[in-house]
């Protein structure tokens, strides 16, 4: 990394009893990026947003927010992100505009800060005209954007989002990333969590997070390019019959469904298309027509996670 990073984690753990939650994490995102956090249920993506912004202390390892520590130097990092959890606290008794002055009572905003921000923040998101409607009558993609504005309300240099659109129709969904964008090019940098792969496709990196742990984090065109193992599309009379014959042969790494098609990755040197081809013909299950593919996000998360836990479930 060229400049010095804004967010930092050096061997970043943290145990609750017998269970690590998060095991030796290290990454680092540069200003300016938008980094996205994926991983199935459990994979320790809420615990390390919660380390990076000190509402945790580390059980080892350390988290370095704008050059402070998040353990040590809390009231410093909190002064320079912004953190909206999966249940932001929005106050559905109050209007848009009432939300948006309690935050900025609490974060202490003149007057004149009010009022240069807060018509930006509105017009911004598209909701100006929902200022005087209670947050409790808003959508769901609606309360996602108010929550968003007050988040910003003192302008973060960092902002950290755990899976902002969860629940959130796509229209909505794409409406919230363009303001990302827009927050991005005006150099804010954004850590986010999400459990949607189309998600994780536009931002500038992704780090696939299981049992804790960090598998690989590249661009999203590089974790689709660079895999040891191989990606073929096959085509089948009787898919599901050969799948489960092909997930006990050797060298196949992974074996998904893939609209009408399977998605099967081969380990060179240990299995072949064409013999596979001819074991699921001499079983009944032929003609089998395999072509090499371009796989998926999708694909490439399923075929790590997996290898992952053939390896011990954490590396």
């Amino acid at each position: 990394m060229s400049v010095a990073p804004i967010i930092e984690a050096k061997d970043l753990t943290r145990r609750f009893g017998p269970l690590t939650a998060v095991d030796h994490l290290s990454l680092e995102v540069a200003p300016g990026e938008i980094f996205g956090l994926v991983g199935p249920d459990g994979a320790g993506k809420t615990t390390t947003l919660r380390l990076l912004t000190g509402l945790v202390e580390p059980t080892g390892g350390a988290a370095f927010v704008t050059g402070h520590d998040a353990a040590r130097d809390t009231g410093k990092v909190k002064d320079n992100i912004g953190y909206m959890a999966q249940r932001f606290g929005l106050y559905p008794d109050l209007s848009v505009d009432e939300n948006m002055y309690f935050y900025a009572d609490l974060f202490g905003m003149s007057r004149r800060e009010r009022q240069e921000l807060l018509p930006r923040l509105l017009h911004m998101t598209r909701m100006a005209p929902f200022r005087l409607r209670l947050a409790g009558r808003l959508s769901g993609g609606m309360k996602q954007k108010l929550a968003l504005m007050c988040t910003l309300l003192h302008k973060p240099k960092v902002l950290f989002l755990d899976e902002p659109t969860n629940g959130v129709d796509p229209v909505s969904r794409r409406d919230f990333w363009e303001i990302l964008y827009q927050l991005v090019r005006e150099g804010m940098t954004v850590l986010v969590t999400t459990a949607y792969l189309d998600e994780a496709e536009r931002c500038d990196r992704v780090g696939l997070m299981h049992r804790g742990r960090l598998i690989r984090c590249d661009t999203p065109a590089a974790f689709r390019t660079r895999t040891d193992e191989v990606c073929y599309k096959l085509r089948c009379p009787d898919q599901r019959a050969a799948k489960a014959y092909l997930e006990t042969c050797d060298g196949v790494a992974s074996v998904e469904y893939f609209g009408a098609d399977l998605h099967v990755f081969l380990a060179p040197g240990r299995a072949t298309p064409e013999r596979l081809g001819a074991e699921l013909a001499a079983r009944g299950l032929g003609p089998a027509e395999f072509r090499e593919a371009e796989p998926s996000l999708e694909d490439v998360f399923i075929l790590l996670i997996r290898k992952a836990s053939a390896e011990g479930g954490a590396t």
